[in-house]
C-alpha cells in the first residue's frame, strides 16, 4: 500500500540518484582521477621497502624480480650508528618550529589585524609572505652572502670593527639557532595569512560590544580574538605534528652546504634519504618514507586523541 504524507497525498520516494548528483559527480572526477593517478596507485611502489630494489628492465618487471628482504631495510635504517642523530635532530627542530612557528604567527596576525592603516597592513603582510615563495636554493644563496668567510656581509663588519671572521660553516655551535631563525623566517607569512584570515571572520559586532563596555585592545585580544581562533590553531596544531617525521631537505641540506663540520646538527631523515639514494639503496630510502608516513599518521590521531580528551569541540576527527 502506499504511503500517504500528513495532508493524506501520496508521498514520494526519494530518488536514488538524482540530476545534482551527476552534475556533482561529473565536478568531482578531475580531482578522483587526480588522486588515484597521483596518490593511491603510487602507493603499489611500498613494496620497494620490503626487497632488494635493483633494475632489471622496466619499473614494473625490477620490483616483481629484485629480491624479497622483508624488514632487513628497516634493520639497516634503525641499527645505523647515526640513527639517534638523526631522530633527536628530526624531532627536536620539528618540535621547536611547531610552537614557535604557531606562537609567533598568531602574534603578528594579531598585530597586522590592529594595524589602523589597512594599506600599511598590506604591505607588511605581503613583505612576510614574500619569503615563502623563495626557493631553498635561493635562500642557501642569501645566506652564503652573510655567512661566508672571505666576503660575508658579517665577517665584513666584524672585521671592520677590528675583531676576527667566523667560520660560520665550519662551527656546529651557531647553526642549531641559525636554522630555527631561517625555517620561522621563510614560513612565517603563510601561518600569519591563515590566521589573519580567520581573525577578520569574526564577527564585528564582538569588538563593538566590547569596547562599549570599555575593554582595552589587550582584553579584546584575549577574550574575544584569541577563544575565536581557537579551532584553528588546534587544526594547524595537528597537522603540524603529523609532518613531526619528516625534515626540510632545503633547509638542513642545501642552507648548510652539506658541510661535514656540521653533520651533528644538520643529519636528519631526509637528509640522510638522500644520501641513501646516492648511493642506490633505494629500498632502504623507500623504508624511510614508509616509516615517516606510518609515524606521521600516528602521531596525528594521537594529537587529535589528546585534544578530543580536552576539548572535544575543538577536535579535528
Amino acid at each position: 500500500m502506499q504511503k500517504q504524507n500528513a495532508g493524506g497525498r501520496p508521498a514520494h520516494r526519494k530518488k536514488f540518484w538524482s540530476r545534482d548528483d551527476s552534475e556533482l559527480t561529473l565536478l568531482s572526477l578531475p580531482t578522483f582521477i587526480w588522486y588515484l593517478l597521483f596518490a593511491y596507485l603510487p602507493m603499489f611502489g611500498v613494496i620497494i621497502a620490503f626487497k632488494d630494489f635493483r633494475i632489471k628492465g622496466n619499473f614494473i618487471q625490477s620490483v616483481f624480480k629484485s629480491r624479497w628482504v622483508g624488514l632487513s631495510n628497516f634493520k639497516y635504517l634503525f641499527a645505523s650508528k647515526d640513527t639517534a642523530t638523526m631522530l633527536r635532530n628530526t624531532l627536536g627542530y620539528n618540535i621547536v618550529f611547531i610552537f614557535l612557528g604557531i606562537a609567533i604567527s598568531v602574534a603578528l596576525a594579531v598585530m597586522v589585524n590592529q594595524l589602523h592603516s589597512k594599506r600599511m597592513g598590506k604591505v607588511y603582510q605581503t613583505a612576510m609572505f614574500m619569503p615563502y615563495f623563495l626557493s631553498w636554493i635561493v635562500v642557501s644563496v642569501c645566506v652564503w652572502a652573510f655567512l661566508s668567510y672571505d666576503k660575508g656581509i658579517i665577517n665584513s663588519y666584524l672585521t671592520g670593527a677590528g675583531g676576527q671572521p667566523v667560520n660560520w660553516y665550519m662551527e656546529a655551535k651557531y647553526w642549531p639557532g641559525l636554522l630555527i631563525f631561517i625555517n620561522i623566517w621563510k614560513g612565517l607569512g603563510y601561518g600569519m595569512v591563515v590566521y589573519l584570515a580567520t581573525i577578520t571572520g569574526i564577527d564585528p559586532s564582538y569588538y563593538e560590544a566590547a569596547v562599549m563596555d570599555g575593554a582595552t585592545k589587550w582584553q579584546q585580544t584575549r577574550y574575544i580574538t584569541l577563544p575565536m581562533m581557537k579551532t584553528v590553531i588546534v587544526i594547524m596544531f595537528i597537522l603540524s605534528v603529523g609532518g613531526i617525521f619528516y625534515s626540510n631537505f632545503g633547509l638542513f641540506y642545501q642552507v648548510p652546504h652539506d658541510s661535514n663540520s656540521l653533520f651533528n646538527v644538520t643529519y636528519t631523515i631526509d637528509v640522510m634519504v638522500y644520501k641513501s639514494l646516492k648511493s642506490s639503496t633505494v629500498g632502504m630510502a623507500s623504508a624511510s618514507a614508509l616509516f615517516q608516513s606510518a609515524m606521521g599518521c600516528l602521531t596525528i590521531l594521537a594529537a587529535n586523541a589528546v585534544v578530543r580528551r580536552v576539548d572535544p569541540d575543538n577536535a579535528m576527527i
